[in-house]
């Protein structure tokens, strides 16, 4: 198999010769720690192997003013950091009084679809092409401000339904752009919860998130792509209506938050895709090469019996990940990952 028939087997909950990887975020210090070569993360994928290769959105900053800038939604930000993750300081919608003089995003505008034409070409055919986006809870979030939408969702349902349905419309309109432009797989982001609990009550989640996620996951499959949904956080209150959605993926079950891959897999590993779940939080910064080939090996007996599985971090390759620690994360699944699985019977650790 080549890499794109591999995640093709996996989305389709099937047994490919050998677990697949990709990963949508890899910090530029780590993938030019391993490949001094590469020029870019597309470059880095290639020649580690990957059979996945992801591009997000693009969307420009169109005021700048020192450390800060506003982007196309109106969302003020500011840089800093090492992350390649900025984070909002400023939201633009107070009320639906401002809401009928917004105008969102151009879904069309020629940038949109970032580095998606350039990886079609590159790779259609040999490694599955992922494009990831929002829906429309995190970017509704940025618009109104976390807490004011939280709040709003028992406050002023008008207000959040409202941004919500534009915020999804124009998401739909991108997303819908880049599977005819090739994208085999769409990976939504839209963070839930937290390591404790969802962000939001089970009952508002149904009422304002689960039909909306539910849209595109139909509008996604109606174009002839496979579906998966990335959420931080324990989800286990809100898992039910995520799979009710008919996603095809779960996304990144993170360890540190209750997510369990052993516990993930019983309960709904044979209707959906699980890609994770290596913790990037303390092992793949801090821990030792042997411990992460111990959870790579542990991850692979969990999730990936049967098919159905795709190795991927808890979260993303920041930039205080071990680039060490990376390297053997990757190269532990190329040597547990064959199927028909044969893995150590004892602990490598030696514990």
């Amino acid at each position: 198999m080549n890499g794109y028939e591999r995640i093709m087997a996996a989305m389709a909950v099937r047994e490919p010769d050998r677990v697949p990887i990709f990963e949508v975020l890899i910090h530029k210090n780590v993938w030019t720690a391993l490949c001094p070569q590469a020029q870019s993360k597309a470059d880095f994928e290639e020649i580690m192997d990957f059979d996945g290769v992801c591009c997000g959105g693009q969307f420009k900053a169109v005021q700048e003013q020192g450390d800060y800038y506003t982007d196309e939604w109106g969302v003020m930000y500011k840089r800093g950091g090492l992350e390649d993750v900025n984070h909002p300081v400023q939201a633009p919608l107070e009320s639906i009084d401002d809401l009928r003089n917004y105008s969102p995003p151009d879904p069309d505008a020629p940038w949109r679809l970032g580095k998606l034409p350039e990886l079609v070409q590159r790779f259609g055919g040999r490694r599955a092409i992922i494009f990831h986006l929002r829906t429309a809870f995190m970017d509704s979030a940025y618009l109104m401000g976390l807490d004011k939408m939280l709040m709003n969702f028992l406050l002023d349902a008008e207000f959040v339904n409202a941004v919500m349905d534009v915020v999804l419309a124009t998401n739909m309109r991108i997303v819908r752009n880049a599977i005819r432009a090739g994208a085999d797989v769409i990976l939504v982001g839209d963070d839930y919860a937290a390591n404790e609990a969802p962000l939001m009550s089970p009952d508002n989640f149904h009422e304002f998130i689960f039909p909306r996620l539910r849209r595109m996951v139909e509008m996604v499959h109606e174009e002839g792509a496979y579906f998966i949904k990335h959420s931080d956080g324990n989800l286990w209150p809100i898992l039910d209506d995520i799979l009710a959605t008919g996603t095809d993926g779960l996304n990144p079950i993170e360890p540190q938050a209750g997510m369990d891959m052993g516990e993930v897999k019983q309960y709904c590993g044979d209707r959906v895709c699980l890609s994770g779940n290596i913790d990037c939080g303390h092992l793949l910064p801090h821990g030792t090469v042997e411990q992460v080939r111990q959870a790579v090996i542990d991850c692979i007996r969990e999730g990936a019996p049967g098919g159905g599985f795709i190795m991927h971090s808890s979260n993303s390759i920041h930039s205080s990940v071990n680039p060490e620690n990376y390297r053997a994360m990757i190269e532990a699944t190329r040597e547990y990952g064959k199927y028909p699985l044969t893995l150590p019977e004892e602990n490598i650790l030696g514990r």
